[in-house]
């Protein structure tokens, strides 16, 4: 069977980083079918826009897409191509899968965390009033009006929405994903005590899908406890289910637990389309030199082959990355002990000695 996938080059280093991955899942044996879209800074000046409305319904119609990086251009108004992308795409929820590799540097083994972020709502569903203006002066007029606690008159505000409604339906997720993958632990992170209306209700809406999931702990940990926890004993957390702010930092620190953006892959998922992508930027300066490392956006193509049910593709694609890396021979520039190592090899050649270990 061969699976249609949409295929967004990107920008920058994007497109290296995206043949070496194409050459990786091919090597694993599982047939695709590879519909090339463009997206980004390098299609604005034809398309008019850097997410053209093909590359959209392309995604659309295939279901699945594996992207490279993207550059957000700068003054253009134009916020960001994954944000368009999630909110065309109902891409409600950020899969962060952060683990050590053997041969990768860092202070800590044993790590394997998931972190599983919120992707519609909270402080970046983007209500904001800006300090001085007509409109944040309603607010908090409004706001003053109805509470004893008052808001400097000058202030700027944003608002933090949280439904029950996604918050069920990112926390089901997170659950349903331990699931499927033999996870033994989720953990709720939020700052219940002190946001007792939005953090609270995220916690309450946790506490009630735990229960359709006995076989599954269920933890409740506060956001800046977490971060001593991951700091002390990142070994003992599994997957962490967050509201899209926490998520987003907290997935930034595991990457750092464990080596770094560049080895750690991402996912976003929704109903009806799903888009995997490294969670770096595009490295413009490294552009056409073959010298930066693909691990990211390889793993993120693993996660692709887990997503659309080739899970033995998956773990074989898996296990040939961690034995490269762990050999240390033929991998990029960053992943020798020292980053100057003369033997380090392109971006290119690594891909190619992942693929031996496929073969």
């Amino acid at each position: 069977m061969s699976h249609t996938v949409t295929l967004i080059p990107g920008d920058g280093t994007g497109p290296e980083l995206t043949e070496a991955t194409r050459r990786v899942l091919e090597a694993t044996g599982v047939e695709f079918t590879w519909d090339v879209r463009q997206a980004g800074v390098d299609v604005m000046e034809t398309a008019g826009t850097p997410l053209p409305p093909e590359t959209l319904e392309s995604i659309k119609r295939n279901g699945v897409a594996l992207k490279g990086p993207i550059t957000t251009p700068i003054g253009t108004g134009f916020r960001s191509v994954n944000v368009a992308l999630r909110h065309e795409l109902g891409l409600y929820a950020c899969v962060r899968p952060c683990k050590t590799y053997e041969g990768v540097r860092t202070r800590y083994e044993s790590v394997d965390v998931v972190i599983v972020r919120e992707n519609t709502e909270d402080l970046y569903a983007g209500i904001e009033f800006e300090s001085g203006t007509e409109d944040a002066r309603a607010v908090i007029d409004f706001l003053n009006a109805r509470q004893p606690k008052q808001i400097s008159p000058t202030s700027g505000i944003s608002i933090k929405p949280l439904s029950p409604e996604a918050s069920e339906r990112i926390i089901r997720y997170a659950f349903e994903y331990a699931r499927d993958h033999g996870r033994r632990r989720v953990s709720c992170i939020t700052k219940a005590n002190i946001m007792k209306h939005t953090d609270g209700l995220f916690l309450a809406v946790f506490r009630e899908v735990a229960k359709d999931f006995p076989e599954i702990e269920a933890w409740e940990t506060l956001v800046d406890a977490l971060c001593m926890g991951l700091v002390q004993r990142p070994e003992e957390f599994d997957v962490l289910v967050l509201p899209n702010l926490y998520g987003d930092i907290i997935s930034d620190l595991t990457a750092g637990l464990v080596g770094g953006l560049g080895v750690a892959p991402g996912a976003n998922i929704g109903t009806g389309a799903a888009v995997f992508e490294a969670t770096h930027g595009s490295a413009p300066k490294y552009k056409g030199q073959n010298k930066v490392n693909p691990t990211a956006m390889i793993l993120s193509g693993k996660l692709m082959l887990d997503h659309i049910g080739e899970r033995d593709a998956a773990r074989r694609l898996d296990e040939a990355v961690a034995a490269v890396i762990a050999e240390g021979r033929s991998v990029t520039y960053d992943l020798k002990p020292s980053r100057d190592d003369p033997s380090a090899v392109g971006t290119s050649e690594y891909a190619d000695a992942i693929i031996e270990r496929l073969g």
